[in-house]
């Protein structure tokens, strides 16, 4: 769902707006002033996330820059719900204290049964008490390669469930990151009391490369060059993570560890986020031996300064 058409508000809207809509909304379907209507319900369930997302700062930010879908895959309803206080918000609203604490925890259902068993909502103690339990999540590493974090990429991976193998198909979206979360719904535990299963959390484990090292959305390669061109300058070619031959210049008299910038062929921002950077430090490559000749070059230069 659109957390922002859930609440009313445009995507720019300041917290004190959107504090302000759901407040309203909130008072509008509260349980306790909908008795037994299950419309009202979903609706509060639905406005209550959709606030729980927009009212803190990191997880809006995910939402806005992956969207719903993205969002859903890196947010469960645990996350989602976590640290988020249903009781306390509704009393600064003025909707009474039945509602008990709403902070997410490992416990299996939906987050919403506990609120609606405490606060006498639609059925009261007996439809929480009915209410099908879900399995527990699961979680399973995966790990990606930089290729694959550039151009997204679907994966198969081998899931062992109730006795039996099954074969589940990944998209991994462009630009992902180290410790982000992919959800597969539904491949979790089985529900002991015959609700429906858990969901499968996959965490992202990004695979070092032999060549570069990833700094958020940029790329960094070290090229070595001899000190006669860091001297005189030169131009160097550098192959980027997609195979292109990239051409760069060495100014004259660059310095060791210096770094050059080659604009737009890093990694994705997100799956419709623009390409960082590549930067190219400089190694200026002293050799351990040199031939004869070398050396009285080198005295030479030493002579005159250099």
């Amino acid at each position: 769902m659109d957390y922002y058409e859930v609440l009313g508000v445009e995507k720019g809207s300041p917290d004190k707006e959107i504090k302000k809509a759901y407040r309203k909304l909130a008072m509008k379907y509260h349980p306790d002033r909908n008795k037994g209507d299950k419309e009202a319900e979903e609706k509060f369930k639905k406005l209550s996330e959709a606030y729980a997302v927009l009212s803190d700062p990191e997880k809006r930010k995910q939402y806005d820059t992956y969207g719903e879908s993205g969002f859903q895959q890196r947010y469960s309803q645990e996350d989602i719900f976590r640290g988020f206080d249903l009781g306390d918000i509704l009393k600064e609203f003025g909707l009474g204290g039945r509602g008990g604490s709403f902070r997410a925890s490992g416990s299996q259902g939906s987050p919403f049964e506990a609120f609606f068993y405490q606060s006498g909502g639609p059925g009261g103690a007996g439809r929480a008490a009915q209410q099908p339990v879900k399995g527990s999540d699961q979680t399973y590493e995966l790990s990606v390669s930089l290729s694959e974090v550039l151009s997204g990429s679907e994966k198969t991976i081998s899931l062992r469930r109730e006795n039996k193998t099954e074969n589940v198909s990944v998209k991994i979206p462009k630009g992902i990151k180290a410790g982000q979360k992919l959800r597969l719904t539904g491949k979790g535990s089985p529900s002991p009391y015959g609700g429906p299963p858990g969901d499968l959390f996959l965490i992202i484990k990004e695979q070092a490369h032999p060549v570069f090292t990833r700094d958020g959305n940029n790329l960094t390669v070290e090229q070595r060059i001899p000190f006669s061109k860091a001297c005189l300058g030169s131009e160097i070619s550098v192959t980027s993570l997609d195979g292109k031959e990239l051409k760069v210049k060495v100014p004259a008299g660059i310095q060791q560890q210096s770094k050059l910038r080659l604009k737009g062929h890093g990694l994705p921002s997100g799956p419709k986020g623009g390409l960082g950077d590549i930067y190219v430090r400089i190694a200026i490559d002293i050799p351990k031996k040199l031939t004869d000749e070398q050396k009285k070059i080198v005295k030479e230069l030493a002579e005159k300064g250099l």
